[in-house]
């Protein structure tokens, strides 16, 4: 079938509209997405403000997936097309056979909530516990009946089962309690309480003890009330007997996490002390609804104070608290790291979660200016308890040292709190990887303590970039019989022992960076089997019986879609949800071909291209390269990117004639260590030159004029945008730069401070990374754009480089502001006059209105 295909600037092109063909097939499975019925004469219009209609048009892919108990249905949150932006994911189910997804209401989902709510499962798999607005419910798995076990004000959360099952384990006002399952007494575990340890009263001394003994010796009354008031410390002391023994932090501290060993005599506490002389950054809200602008208190610069983390370890039966010593004084000497019993003793960072805006650049040396820590900074960056074994004997703990240039591994020993050093890793630059924001929650644990691996005694799995790529390793408890698993070119992305227990679930990208594959994996790295095969990304979750699947697929030019199967290699895929509206799946949108761009130092450098031909277009002559944000972000690849409005708009641009192409810079993930820390003090380097020798490759391979080719991106595209122009002018003749950083020493500390050190310790880092020393160099023309009230990149950073740029006598740039929006925007109105902006900054710069003035003159 053709259809008419009404473009930006009116012209109209024939069009076929293409379904998406299954790539290679799922070992002999077809697994094409479903294509809605396409109603003749109806079309997409391929405009900006249609574009930005966002999940209006694409749906919010299906997340939190999923099985119930019994592993008859699949619970998930999904909101398909057609629904306003402002609209969140609705909760839908579906048999374990398949078929079609029913939503269900409020009131629907209010009462099965305990039955997709997740929770913990018993060792006989039988029962699982889980929390629910604040109570505890026990689920019997078979059958689907359901106990709650309390009924309070106060909220319950974080159950866990005892390694025996007759304890439920759970968290309340941050302390620990039990719950005995027969006849649901409760016991409190723990007493941990902010604020100094109160004070014996001193015996009064002096003239003060002559007269209260004169009292005494004189007045019976008085003796009465001491031996009433003894009687009642007497009872009290009885009481608190009774009681686990408090533990006493500092005042501002706060209980973070309670870890109890499935036997409940040992809990690993975490907690938390907020920065004290950290400068809070102040952000305006503008619109808000009391007429008024509204301050928010956000976060801190890096290099100033951070928030500090310290671990214990807790005698339940004593109530005596080990402070642990995570950091690498003993560990460098081959020493295994000493318990620290004091309580003050300095703590460590807790690492915050990724945050797009931040990370490329040429490596260089320096290490002796990058260990720093000022007299205040805590020893660790990140400091975490990633679980027990099974018998409780062991814990695993995970620390990163404060200037993040190293890991270690330790085992915790329950009975008398010592720590073993099984494994440490060191990285000049910092370390990382795909594994690293996950450690202590998906990527390090311990095998079944019934394991054939684990015959000698406890043993632990994790992940480490030791060769250059994420892969998997496990070792003994001792730091004995350490192997590597995986290996190969490739990343291990994540990895899991499904309920079963008997064999690992990896994903990764063992067939091709730019594909995501499930395995099947022995423990003991034997018989590694690929689950699914295909162009895109498939992330499967196994149902509790571990026979079915429910799988997440998505392709370059589809969303992410739920498909459930057998879990057999040769099962087919049954497609069970359609996200995009039957209006945008009209339109032929495009599996961008993935080339090499070989960058100078001869590297080929993955990127996707957008051609006007794909769209039946005609070549204008002008280029525009686009830049992902977060640095450390992979978008080269064959599934559905988050920068999808972005997707669209190259779509929109390729139809009006330019080509687009959209680089894996130096810096991003998916390639290794290698590439991901190239950007090591020089941010603004290899990612920047890698943007150049792109343009460079639109020029000699595309025909493109290589004085017409623009670039943008947002957050850290937005500052490679700047750079582009402030130190490539003969380049770039045009540059569209949103949510920019412009001066890396105004960014946030976790991720700054990995990539560029301190700025008052490697100012050069800083200098040559930041835009704001060389708008000086800016030629083209440049559009910055930025939220006012966005709490990541701040507005005032634009702010500060737009008084640059007016003290400088610059003329040819301009800004717009969009007064409601954060970080990442989310109404279509401003991503519509944002992105009409950008397209009209390139008509007029190298488009078909700049070629027209040039023919003309």
């Amino acid at each position: 079938m053709t259809m008419r295909l009404p473009v930006a600037n009116h012209r109209v092109l024939a069009l076929s509209v293409l379904t998406l063909l299954p790539a290679r097939p799922l070992l002999g499975q077809t697994t094409a997405l479903q294509e809605p019925e396409v109603t003749v004469g109806f079309e997409f219009p391929l405009t900006i403000q249609s574009i930005m209609r966002g999940a209006e048009l694409v749906g919010q892919a299906p997340t939190g997936v999923r099985w119930t108990d019994d592993g008859q249905w699949i619970y998930f949150r999904w909101l398909p097309g057609g629904q306003a932006w402002h609209e969140e994911r609705d909760l839908y189910r579906v048999p374990a056979t398949g078929g079609e997804p029913e939503r269900l209401d409020d009131e629907a989902a209010d009462s099965l909530a305990v039955h997709f709510s997740g929770g913990d499962v018993s060792a006989d798999h039988a029962w699982r516990v889980t929390s629910v607005e604040g109570d505890l419910y026990l689920v019997e798995r078979a059958t689907g009946s359901v106990r709650r076990l309390t009924r309070t004000t106060e909220a319950e959360s974080s159950p866990a089962f005892s390694g025996d099952d007759q304890q439920v384990f759970f968290r309340r006002n941050g302390n620990l309690y039990s719950l005995t399952r027969a006849d649901g007494a409760v016991r409190q575990l723990t007493d941990v309480r902010s604020g100094p340890a109160p004070k014996d009263d001193e015996p009064a001394e002096g003239h003060k003890g002559f007269l209260e003994e004169q009292q005494r010796e004189l007045f019976e009354h008085v003796r009465v009330a001491e031996e009433r008031d003894e009687r009642r410390e007497a009872d009290q002391d009885r009481r608190e007997a009774e009681r686990p023994e408090p533990l006493y932090l500092d005042s501002i501290e706060r209980v973070q996490a309670l870890a109890p060993d499935p036997t409940g005599a040992f809990v690993v506490a975490t907690v938390t002390k907020p920065a004290q002389d950290a400068t809070q950054t102040l952000v305006p809200r503008w619109v808000t609804t009391s007429g008024y602008t509204e301050d928010s208190q956000v976060r801190a610069k890096v290099g100033d104070e951070q928030s500090e983390a310290r671990i214990a370890l807790i005698d339940v039966e004593t109530g005596g608290a080990t402070w642990l010593d995570l950091t690498a004084s003993d560990a460098e000497e081959g020493d295994e790291p000493a318990a620290e019993a004091e309580a003050d003793e300095p703590g460590a960072v807790e690492g915050a979660g990724a945050a797009e805006g931040a990370g490329a650049g040429e490596g260089a040396g320096g290490a002796e200016a990058t260990r720093q820590s000022g007299a205040k900074t805590p020893a660790l960056a990140v400091a975490r308890f990633a679980g027990w074994n099974d018998e409780g004997t062991h814990g695993l703990l995970f620390a990163v040292d404060f200037d993040y240039k190293a890991w270690r591994l330790y085992a915790l020993e329950a009975a008398t709190g010592e720590l073993t050093l099984l494994d440490s890793h060191e990285d000049e630059a910092w370390v990382g990887g795909p594994c690293f924001p996950r450690f202590g929650g998906g990527c390090l644990g311990w095998f079944p303590d019934d394991a054939p691996v684990s015959a000698d005694g406890p043993r632990a799995w994790y992940v480490s970039e030791e060769t250059g790529y994420a892969h998997l390793y496990a070792i003994d408890v001792d730091g004995s019989d350490r192997r590597q698993l995986t290996s190969g070119e490739w990343e291990v992305q994540s990895v899991t022992i499904p309920e079963g227990r008997d064999r690992f679930l990896l994903h990764t990208s063992e067939v091709s960076p730019f594909d995501l594959h499930p395995w099947r994996m022995e423990f003991d790295g034997a018989r590694r089997t690929q689950v699914l095969a295909g162009e895109g990304s498939y992330r499967t979750t196994p149902s509790p019986g571990g026979d079915r699947l429910a799988v997440l697929v998505s392709r370059s030019n589809r969303p992410p879609e739920l498909f459930v199967s057998d879990n057999d290699i040769d099962s087919a895929l049954d497609q069970v949800t359609v996200s995009p509206t039957a209006e945008w799946l009209t339109f032929p949108w495009i599996q961008p071909e993935i080339v090499r761009v070989e960058a100078r130092d001869g590297t080929g450098v993955p990127a996707r291209i957008y051609r006007p031909s794909d769209v039946g277009a005609r070549a204008n002559g002008a280029g525009v390269v686009f830049v992902h944000g977060a640095g450390y972000l992979h978008n080269v690849h064959n599934w559905w990117s988050s920068y999808y409005r972005e997707y669209m708009f190259h779509h929109f641009l390729a139809a009006n004639g330019y080509t687009v192409l959209d680089i894996d810079y130096r810096g991003s993930a998916g390639y290794g260590r290698d590439w991901r820390t190239a950007i090591y003090r020089h941010m603004g380097g290899w990612d920047l030159s890698d943007q150049v020798d792109g343009a460079g490759y639109l020029a000699s391979a595309e025909g493109v004029d290589p004085g017409r080719i623009g670039i943008y991106g947002g957050s850290y595209g937005g500052f490679i945008t700047l750079m582009a122009l402030f130190t490539e002018p003969d380049v770039f003749a045009a540059g569209a730069a949103l949510r920019s950083v412009t001066d890396w020493a105004h960014y946030n500390h976790w991720y700054t401070s990995r990539i560029l050190n301190l700025p008052d310790g490697d100012e050069e880092a800083y200098r040559r990374s930041s835009p704001i020393y060389f708008a000086d160099g800016l030629k083209g023309h440049l559009l910055i754009a930025h939220g006012m009230y966005d709490t990541n990149v701040h507005f005032s950073d634009v702010v500060r480089l737009a008084q640059r740029l007016i003290e400088l006598g610059k003329e040819n740039w301009e800004m717009a502001v969009y007064p409601v929006e954060n970080h990442g925007f989310v109404e279509p109105t401003s991503w519509t006059d944002e992105y009409r902006r950008i397209f009209e900054l390139f008509q007029r710069s190298i488009g078909t209105q700049a070629a027209g003035s040039a023919d003309g003159e």
